[in-house]
């Protein structure tokens, strides 16, 4: 059987297999060798997704498990957390505090579902607020952006504490994505969710925090025989 990596997120990582998406390059890139499965859920925060961990990620010997052979889930929270208590996604909020605490809890569940599997967790990213007026998901009657680089910065770092608390691997695509001069328009399509350059980021972030931990393409093998490995003059000796 196939080892699998785990999608979890919002949106970002829902739309990840969308053309270019960060997770479509990755099943892409581990094909015939592993199993990129999508647990994207647009809007979510870690408080909402903790309530349904169980459901989602069903113990390997129920009907809907299946957790064997798992080789990495990334934890991809914290977009939605941060919107701002007062603005007009203020439904979405999590605590900073919280925020941490519910990361700290997912890690643990993961930890305990999957001892050898690799968790790797991806801060939010950064904001561009003025693009996030422009394309607003809900009224907004105050007229100010429901979210600001400043507090997704917060909650970036939160994210890369609990990693070194916990001591897994953490991409910092806050920090990241910042370090290239027109990171606005180059990486964001909306001030918050991503571009084809962007996604790329992920991607190749994704690909390379994995390959540190063991898993990469070089080091597994691909299912079944190779075309180029099978005798025309005898097929069928590949299968025996």
């Amino acid at each position: 059987m196939r080892p699998k990596i785990y999608l979890l997120g919002d949106s970002i990582t829902e739309e990840s297999f969308t053309e270019a998406g960060w997770g479509a390059s990755l099943a892409n890139h581990f094909a015939r060798m592993v199993d990129v499965v999508l647990r994207g859920y647009s809007g979510y925060n870690t408080r909402w997704v903790l309530k349904v961990l169980e459901k989602v990620f069903p113990e390997a010997s129920s009907p809907q498990g299946g957790g064997d052979g798992v080789a990495a889930v990334t934890v991809f929270f914290g977009a939605n957390d941060a919107t701002l208590p007062d603005r007009c996604s203020a439904f979405q909020h999590v605590p900073l505090t919280e925020y941490k605490q519910n990361l700290l809890s997912i890690v643990s569940f993961f930890k305990k579902r999957w001892p050898k599997a690799i968790i790797l967790l991806i801060t939010p990213p950064p904001i561009d607020e003025v693009a996030r007026l422009q394309f607003p998901f809900s009224d907004n009657p105050q007229g100010l952006p429901e979210r600001t680089n400043e507090a997704a910065g917060e909650y970036a770092k939160a994210c890369t504490a609990v990693a070194a608390e916990c001591g897994v691997p953490v991409i910092d695509l806050w920090t990241k994505m910042q370090q290239y001069p027109d990171w606005k328009k180059e990486y964001l399509s909306d001030g918050l969710h991503l571009t084809k350059q962007g996604n790329r980021v992920v991607f190749e972030e994704v690909v390379a925090k994995l390959r540190d931990e063991g898993v990469s393409v070089e080091s597994m093998a691909a299912e079944l025989p190779l075309f180029t490995d099978i005798d025309p003059n005898n097929p069928l000796k590949a299968f025996e």
